[in-house]
């Protein structure tokens, strides 16, 4: 899900340019590594030639601290930001080293850092702080580095289906046989860890259970989403698909897509129409080596429902005047006009996206209606989502079915069941859950996805449902108090939880706040990044400690759906339930084996359980 709980940069600055991936890939190796970038001519080398481009990188105000013993970069994090003030871009530490490297967005707030920081004492150490060289292009590194080998023997490129679809050669049954495996290897090792982190869980892990990995009702053709990258092959023609490797590795080659079997014959026109555009139009294709040239990428949507298909053309314009802006905006939806009248496709839905460096606080790059419908229509569980360019919705449509009536069956609601949705994108989880639950609430950040989210509950005559926008730590209390509140007199709370993170996961202080939230009872985990939420999953049933209040969530069972066949991935969803809180009556001692529990249903119970909630 777009959501900003997951783990984010310093200041929420984007990292997807090639600038500050330089800084990001970069191998530490020591203090004293880095080099002044210069030729003997005094020039910058191949490997530094980025510091001198017209656009910003903070590599330019980067200071260097040390003398730090060990330390978390969270308690650091917060030693810069809350206690000192500082506007930080990046924070890189290496790791097991008592170092760490700092980036500013001016030479202003370099300088401060560097006279607050020398000499600051933290943690029983006094620091050091000077100013740091910058990081070399890990592109330019590594090609001078082969440079160095003569008789090095040329490396064997990834195919675009190696890179993409590594399972696709292995017959279905057995892709679900190997991903099975996999995944019940991972709840091996998470529970292993847990009964380690929390002694108490023993007796819940003990009756844990996986039930395996169901099939996608599509195995072809069931991407509703993708994102091409403009590039060359490796026989330097323009070509729109998908990257064979990563810039940090020395790979700027792109691949097309047409034998990839995960995508529907309209994702894959889309790619061939961008293509023939990019090379016959004026304008450059994008070149991250030297961040010169103008396409950059194009995301295509397409709806199997409705059959329309959404194009986003994703621009660097930095390198583009306003007036040029203007008439390739022009050229865009001229082309598409003039090829609908014969294409086997149409493209229904056309945007323009500026995706160059994003400036400070800003968290996506906007997007401008060129031309056609804004939006398109996709249908899960029999109700039908209005879509945005930007708005999270599954990869995998007539998986997301099976996905989301799996979430229903393990949490089992009920007619007094009142549901919250965090990170909910579009509500389609929400939704789903609806005709289920008393009621429903969902929170995103992503503005837009919210009012598609209000569009599609009006659209398809729902009533139960809320939506707020904002971040979901700062709404899970208030969307308890609403549930606490509208609770009937005589009858217990069922209040449940659902969250559908990104990849890396929710953020600690959206684990911090569910659990504080004690009205919260179980917990239905879906992630489509097992391994990385595996640190979610032990937050939530470790004992409880000042950080992580309220009692702790337990994994009571597990089943797997296989939402992206051909690859490597899976979706998993996680049934928790809290551990009863027992309250035993001091003046007379209950017999053996019994517990007082909070009476529930008065106006006493309710101002206590949200007193427990916002402390």
């Amino acid at each position: 899900m777009e959501c900003l709980n997951a783990e984010i940069p310093a200041d929420g600055v984007d990292k997807s340019t090639e600038v500050e991936k330089i800084a990001e890939n970069a191998v530490i190796t020591d203090e004293t590594t880095e080099r002044n970038g210069k030729d003997e001519a005094g020039k910058p080398s191949e490997e530094y030639a980025y510091l001198e481009r017209n656009e910003f990188t903070s590599e330019i105000f980067k200071v260097e601290v040390k003398n730090m013993g060990y330390f978390g970069i969270g308690e650091f994090k917060k030693l810069l930001r809350n206690t000192l003030k500082f506007d930080v871009t990046k924070i890189k530490a290496p790791t097991r080293k008592e170092f760490a490297f700092v980036c500013f967005r001016s030479q202003e707030d370099q300088q401060r850092a560097l006279e607050t920081l020398h000499g600051y004492k933290w943690k029983g150490k006094v620091l050091k702080a000077q100013v740091a060289k910058a990081s070399a292009d890990p592109l330019q590194k590594k090609r001078a580095a082969e440079d160095q080998e003569s008789e090095r023997k040329p490396k064997k490129q990834r195919t675009a289906v190696e890179a993409t679809c590594p399972l696709s050669h292995i017959a279905y049954d057995q892709q679900l046989k190997q991903k099975s495996e996999e995944m019940a290897a991972l709840l091996a090792k998470y529970t292993q860890e847990l009964r380690k982190v929390n002694p108490r869980a023993k007796a819940n892990l003990d009756k844990f259970q996986f039930h395996g990995v169901l099939p996608s009702p599509t195995v072809n053709g069931y991407r509703n989403k993708n994102e091409f990258t403009v590039g060359k092959n490796s026989a330097g023609e323009v070509v729109v698909g998908f990257r064979l490797g990563c810039y940090s590795d020395g790979s700027v080659e792109v691949a097309e897509v047409a034998d990839l079997p995960h995508l529907p014959e309209q994702a894959k026109w889309a790619a061939r129409s961008f293509q023939d555009l990019v090379r016959r139009s004026k304008f450059l294709p994008f070149n991250p080596d030297g961040n010169v040239g103008h396409f950059r990428q194009l995301m295509v949507r397409c709806s199997s429902a409705t059959g329309e298909l959404m194009l986003v053309a994703g621009i660097y314009s930095s390198n583009l005047s306003e007036d040029e802006q203007v008439e390739l905006k022009q050229e865009l939806k001229s082309f598409y006009e003039e090829l609908a009248k014969d294409a086997p496709y149409k493209c229904t839905s056309l945007y323009y996206q500026d995706v160059k460096h994003r400036e400070a606080g800003q968290t996506i790059n906007p997007v401008e209606h060129i031309s056609g419908s804004t939006h398109i229509t996709d249908t899960i569980q029999g109700l039908q989502f209005r879509i945005s360019p930007l708005a999270f919705f599954q990869i995998n449509t007539e998986g997301a079915n099976v996905l989301y009536q799996k979430a229903i069956d393990l949490v089992a609601p009920t007619e007094d069941t009142t549901m919250l949705d965090i990170c909910c994108g579009t509500g389609t989880i929400t939704l789903a859950f609806a005709k289920h639950c008393k009621k429903v609430m969902g929170v995103e950040i992503v503005p837009d996805a919210i009012k598609d989210a209000e569009f599609n509950a009006e659209a398809n005559g729902i009533k139960n449902a809320k939506f707020f926008t904002g971040n979901a730590d700062d709404f899970i209390k208030s969307m308890v108090r609403e549930a606490l509140y509208d609770q009937e007199p005589g009858k217990p709370l069922d209040l449940i939880a659902v969250v559908d993170p990104p990849r890396a996961g929710l953020h600690h202080r959206s684990i911090a706040a569910i659990r504080s939230a004690d009205a919260v009872n179980r917990l239905v985990y879906v992630s489509c990044n097992p391994h990385s939420a595996k640190r979610n999953f032990i937050e939530l049933a470790r004992p409880e400690s000042k950080q992580y209040k309220g009692e702790p969530f337990y994994p009571k069972s597990a089943v797997a759906v296989d939402m992206f066949p051909h690859t490597m991935h899976t979706e998993l969803v996680i049934l928790f339930e809290r551990e009863p809180k027992t309250k035993v009556d001091e003046k007379s001692p209950p017999e053996k084996g019994a517990v007082q529990s909070k009476s529930e249903g008065t106006e006493e119970a309710i101002s206590e359980q949200i007193t427990a909630s916002e402390t």
